[in-house]
């Protein structure tokens, strides 16, 4: 979907906000620009979706409730060819608009009743993840260039790419993080609350689905059947482990 490639590495993070209301849209801008992000706004769906085809960008805010297009046609649109880091933003904070957001691929999500402050380490989380480790430039330890391999996938966490036997698998932020949280540990199992921890960088409550949904799309997209797993193995009420390659 971004024809003109991923933004420069030093540039400030460019983040399209997508959101009807134009007094909130100035709030984030005025916010977010002393903070180093360049922030730019479109009121409706359809201004979105071409924004976002239009230009790159480190990360998107989406509001659910916009004229034109909602949030998750938007988001759907977005999700037919590009992975960039997506945080959607619901007026009720109800969990069925999480749920639906996370499973058409949102990143994360965050209910209206948020602060600026919030949203700030939100995006900061969701664009540190999307970002490659770049080991010779001293941003990370050498190994991380070394592919981990379970069977025939092949998981690389320096440049962040995936691939079953020789076709890569695009995968969005989180989706990553989780299968490198659970390649580097084969046959142990994680917990949803280990994952949690680890993934998304933030505290979340313990009866959470948002791991579970994301387990699920991370699946559809290795082609790992849940009832006969190659890979990811489900540990009833517990959580999920990476099948040991000599299993």
């Amino acid at each position: 979907m971004q024809p003109t490639g991923s933004p420069p590495p030093t540039s400030n993070p460019r983040v399209l906000l997508i959101d009807d209301d134009r007094k909130l849209c100035r709030l984030l801008r005025d916010y977010l620009g002393p903070m180093g992000y360049d922030v730019h706004a479109v009121h409706d769906g359809p201004s979105g979706v071409a924004a976002a085809r239009e230009e790159p960008w480190h990360a998107v805010v989406l509001d659910v409730m916009m004229p034109g297009l909602d949030g998750f046609e938007v988001l759907r649109q977005i999700r037919r060819d590009s992975t960039i880091p997506v945080l959607m933003l619901t007026s009720r904070g109800d969990e069925a608009d999480r749920i639906v957001g996370l499973e058409m691929g949102a990143d994360d999500y965050l209910p209206k009743t948020f602060s600026p402050r919030e949203l700030l380490a939100r995006l900061r989380a969701v664009t540190r993840r999307s970002r490659p480790a770049t080991a010779s430039a001293g941003t990370g330890p050498a190994e991380d260039n070394v592919d981990i391999v379970v069977r025939d996938l092949r998981v690389n966490p320096a440049t962040r790419t995936v691939v079953i036997g020789d076709k890569p698998v695009a995968l969005t932020a989180v989706e990553f993080d989780l299968l490198l949280c659970l390649v580097r540990a084969p046959g142990r199992v994680k917990t949803r609350e280990q994952l949690l921890e680890e993934v998304r960088d933030r505290d979340y409550e313990v009866f959470d689905r948002s791991v579970d949904v994301h387990i699920s799309a991370l699946r559809k997209k290795l082609g790992d059947d849940p009832r006969t797993p190659r890979f990811i193995e489900t540990i009833r009420s517990v959580g999920y482990r990476m099948i040991h390659p000599d299993a």
